[in-house]
């Protein structure tokens, strides 16, 4: 079995036609290219929300030969040797699972000056520009007020003060790669991060990301890089691709290990007579994957008409009907170890008992026909849906019952990522550079 790498691409998608990679894997070479960071002050204001829309995408990939950035008081001190960058497919997509569900979502009109009010979230003001996408978020656990906040167009953001204010963070020049990169996963253990994105790209650090690395991807990697996890904390980290790669490091992304032995499109060309519902018109890639504790995905196709699954220790993907009529928008992990399934409309599913299942219960949401697009868990029992036109649903009992944040029905914008560091740090992430934050202490 050979080597490879790459990671995740954000809740929107779009459909890439054949590009059938079978899951040979290639090597990758180490390489370096890291930061520093440029700061803008901002405030954060409770509840003001502005209204815009942008969706972009698209991979290629780079490699760097040696190059390694240092933060030091607001200047930036770059060492660099030897070999440039090798740039390929420029092209850019629009999402597919995302622009789907937009679709769907009508914003309010005259919402542009409007207030909002929430007890339990306030908006935080960001230095980005119109139109950022806000992909993903995480805080280093040595150090829980010190994170980072990822996007579209090379939008890399920090925090020293738990999410109150974030000030951009320069990772080098990459405007002069002519590519427009999103950074749409991070990922830390201990002191130890790993940022990717697309066009193939990756950062590693091991001082609470007070300086990063970056390390070149195989330009031969199946699919675009969509997903990273940080292991051990010493050099272990697992990535995933939008077309089912798996791959695992222990030496901080300078090789990797395949986890499975073909990629998704071609384990449902092997298996299409299975009767899988619509596994004959796949495209091979994922629109969204969600990763468990315990090592095991769920991919949702990109037509959303099926979905897969993948445990540690097997070496296919077990493709899976959906449990709806309507198409599957996203689907995850809830505490207790079963599936959530979203599927397009508002309709909100949990899987029966924990595991992996095709038995699928209806939760009555109430999401008055505007799309959900997420799920996260503050607790076993407080539960929060985001979706589109500011749609954001509470539950305080699993899920059973959920209760409209009425305070932000005017929010012109579509939230795409409910996430928690820990039941005191959350956030809601969403397009044109929304950010809300949840006050810890508020009352329900």
């Amino acid at each position: 079995m050979t080597e490879y790498t790459q990671s995740y691409e954000a809740k929107s998608s779009h459909i890439l036609a054949g590009n059938r990679k079978h899951a040979n894997m290639a090597k990758a070479l180490p390489n370096t290219m890291a930061s520093a960071s440029t700061r803008v002050s901002n405030t954060s204001t409770r509840a003001r929300f502005v209204r815009r829309s942008e969706f972009e995408g698209k991979t290629c990939p780079a490699v760097v030969s040696k190059t390694s950035v240092h933060k030091r008081a607001g200047s930036l001190q770059a060492v660099c040797s030897s070999e440039a960058f090798s740039n390929s497919r420029r092209d850019l997509l629009l999402s597919s699972a995302g622009v789907a569900a937009a679709s769907q979502i009508a914003l309010p009109q005259g919402a542009f000056a409007e207030e909002f009010f929430s007890s339990q979230w306030e908006k935080v003001d960001l230095p980005v520009e119109e139109g950022v996408i806000l992909l993903d978020i995480a805080f280093v656990p040595d150090d829980p007020l010190h994170g980072f906040l990822l996007g579209t167009r090379q939008t890399v953001l920090e925090t020293k003060d738990g999410g109150k204010t974030w000030e951009n963070f320069y990772l080098g020049s990459l405007e002069e790669e002519g590519l427009n990169y999103r950074f749409n996963s991070i990922s830390f253990n201990g002191n130890e991060g790993f940022i990717i994105g697309k066009p193939a790209i990756l950062y590693h650090t091991t001082d609470g990301g007070a300086n990063w690395e970056r390390v070149p991807l195989s330009a031969r990697l199946p699919g675009d890089p969509q997903l990273i996890t940080a292991i051990d904390g010493k050099g272990g980290a697992e990535l995933i691709t939008n077309q089912g790669a798996i791959y695992a490091t222990s030496n901080a992304a300078r090789t990797w290990k395949a986890a499975v032995e073909e990629t998704v499109d071609a384990t449902l060309n092997r298996t299409v007579s299975s009767g899988i519902s619509g596994a004959s018109y796949y495209t091979g890639s994922f629109a969204t994957v969600n990763r468990a504790d315990d090592g095991s995905y769920v991919g949702v196709s990109t037509r959303g008409n099926f979905y897969m699954t993948w445990e540690p220790g097997q070496t296919f993907w077990q493709p899976h009907n959906r449990a709806s009529s309507r198409r599957i928008q996203n689907m995850g992990w809830r505490n207790d170890g079963g599936l959530w399934l979203i599927a397009r409309g508002g309709e909100l599913y949990f899987g029966e008992g924990d595991g992996v299942s095709e038995d699928f219960e209806q939760q009555r949401i109430g999401a008055r026909g505007f799309g959900i697009l997420d799920v996260g868990f503050r607790t076993d029992n407080e539960v929060w849906a985001s979706g589109g036109s500011g749609s954001l649903l509470k539950s305080v009992d699993g899920g059973k019952k959920w209760k409209r944040e009425k305070g932000l029905d005017g929010l012109a914008g579509n939230l795409y990522t409910v996430k928690f560091a820990d039941k005191n740090t959350g956030f809601v992430l969403g397009n044109d550079g929304i950010l809300l934050r949840y006050l810890p202490g508020s009352s329900a």
